[in-house]
């Protein structure tokens, strides 16, 4: 596999087609194809197509298709968090990071597919992990239980996020049948059979909705009743 060189210089070379090649727009087109035609799209070779270069020009700027996948991954994450201030309330500013995580899902939701569970090593994935512990240790947690708490917090974001970037990925017709199921399949079912399900029919159709912010919420709520700060003001001894 041919070595990367200094990025400096391989960013001024155009292709044959005239196109100043970078990393940014290697990663931007990438998300376009995936966009498109789905994550088997990211190939070298119809990358060098859409770029109007030669394939192996890419390897000036990425290792393997790996190591592109991974600035993909950090992009949207780059995106998902661009501008976002934690403020003083540590609860409302994981809120706001997860809600912002399952937002860069649904803009690339064919991408989430390959970005939700890898490790990018990059700028925008070590900032936003620097955050998250952050605001958890300002809650008055230890560090080693802010990393722990911290990772059960953002795998349970990452993987409901995934789920609702994948059912958006889905094609139109799919998507309106499993939505359909909840109001025609489950509102017939046998009452001898399935009591629970009978006794709750009429909510059954907003099974069809995502269950993301009251996931996110439940957690919160249980990481704010285990805070230090919380558990100090529930001792105290009251004021006389």
């Amino acid at each position: 596999m041919p070595s990367r060189v200094p990025q400096e210089r391989s960013r001024r070379r155009p292709t044959r087609s005239g196109v100043l090649l970078s990393e940014d727009l290697i990663v931007e087109t990438a998300l376009r194809l995936i966009g498109e035609h789905g994550p088997e799209a990211l190939s070298v070779r119809r990358l060098g197509a859409a770029l109007g270069c030669d394939p192996s020009a890419l390897y000036r700027y990425f290792h393997d298709t790996d190591d592109l996948v991974l600035a993909i991954a950090d992009r949207i994450i780059g995106e998902a968090m661009d501008g976002f201030e934690p403020g003083d309330d540590w609860v409302a500013s994981l809120r706001e990071t997860a809600l912002r995580v399952r937002a860069g899902y649904l803009a690339h939701p064919r991408a989430a597919a390959l970005a939700s569970y890898r490790v990018t090593r990059r700028a925008n994935e070590i900032r936003a992990v620097e955050t998250g512990i952050g605001l958890l240790m300002s809650a008055g947690f230890e560090p080693a239980t802010a990393v722990r708490l911290y990772l059960a917090f953002i795998d349970t974001v990452l993987s409901h996020a995934a789920t609702d970037a994948a059912f958006a990925a889905l094609p139109r017709q799919q998507r309106e049948a499993d939505q359909r199921a909840w109001r025609d399949v489950y509102q017939d079912l046998d009452p001898q059979a399935y009591p629970a399900l009978t006794a709750a029919r009429g909510e059954l159709p907003g099974m069809a909705d995502s269950a993301f912010e009251d996931a996110v919420d439940l957690l919160l709520e249980a990481l704010a009743a285990r805070a230090p700060a919380n558990r100090r003001k529930r001792t105290d001894p009251v004021d006389r």
